[in-house]
């Protein structure tokens, strides 16, 4: 039960971030690759960690490793851009279906992962629920629109992701697996060098997304210390749910994405209660009976993974 309890506390994290990600997005830093950038760099700092048993990859491994690492820098990418047109509460369930769905494809396919009848029903209900959060909102047209696309993305290469970090994890310690598959993610950062919007945050003392972020109401010191604390929060999350990955299946703990949403949705619904003029989404009674019944459907399908 412990991957469970580090999943839990990874996934509550990770709906902090994700509403302080649309926050940011709409609010301070309106350009994804900007803030692609400012979440993938600082990954390489995990490579400090090398005093404390790092070992070199073998062969091959590096391949994965690099693949682990460059698939979740264009996952977050994907999925800031997909956050940016889309409202959180909708998108986020979406990217996690997409990932659930594929990890337990790549998980059987790759890992000769095998679930429980009582798992497997599990996998299903979360993998209904987030479909629901995600598809069936008010006014919400047939279809998929491009934000959703993107989602698809998204939860493609975090499936990718999590699959080949897997696969280290079985045959190294976690601190070895962690380090390489995190510290390659920088080089999607590097990659974002090349965008134009990117290079301007250097040439400039007060770059024009940060000038544009006053007329909102918020300063450059909020807005470094908002980023810093959603990397922060990020880091924390991202390391409880790759050690619960590393020590349970990676199918179950991804299928537990769920959760995130289902704490998410009470996050939103009480910021848009209480301070809307920091964070409101709309609500009808619609959307807000749905959101309950998938809410629901993810408890009783993160229950099913305990039994």
């Amino acid at each position: 039960m412990l991957w469970f309890l580090f999943a839990l506390t990874g996934y509550l994290l990770l709906a902090m971030v994700f509403v302080l990600d649309k926050l940011i997005l709409t609010k301070t830093l309106d350009k994804p690759v900007v803030y692609t950038f400012y979440s993938t760099i600082f990954m390489v700092l995990a490579l400090l960690a090398w005093p404390f048993g790092v070992q070199l990859l073998v062969m091959t491994d590096w391949l994965w490793a690099f693949v682990s690492g460059i698939a979740f820098g264009l996952a977050l990418w994907s999925m800031f851009i997909a956050v940016k047109r889309e409202e959180a509460s909708h998108i986020n369930p979406f990217i996690g279906a997409i990932t659930t769905i594929i990890t337990y494809a790549l998980a059987a396919l790759f890992l000769a992962e095998r679930l429980t009848t009582e798992s497997v029903w599990g996998v299903i209900t979360l993998f209904a629920a987030t479909l629901l959060l995600s598809l069936f909102g008010e006014g919400r047209k047939p279809g998929l629109s491009r934000g959703l696309w993107w989602g698809v993305a998204a939860g493609l290469l975090f499936a990718v992701s999590h699959s080949s970090a897997k696969y280290l994890y079985e045959i190294y310690p976690f601190l070895t697996a962690f380090v390489w598959t995190r510290a390659t993610t920088a080089l999607v950062g590097f990659m974002c060098l090349f965008s134009p919007a990117v290079r301007r945050t250097f040439r400039r003392k007060e770059s024009e997304t940060i000038r544009r972020c006053r007329s909102c109401g918020y300063s450059r010191t909020y807005t470094v210390a908002l980023v810093a604390a959603t990397k922060l929060l990020g880091v924390v999350a991202v390391i409880c749910i790759q050690y619960a990955i590393a020590i349970g299946s990676v199918t179950v703990v991804n299928a537990l994405v769920g959760l995130q949403y289902a704490f998410m949705f009470l996050l939103i619904y009480l910021s848009t209660r209480y301070i809307p003029k920091i964070f409101k989404e709309h609500f009808s009674r619609k959307e807000l009976a749905i959101e309950t019944a998938a809410i629901v459907l993810v408890l009783f399908g993160s229950a099913l993974f305990v039994l």
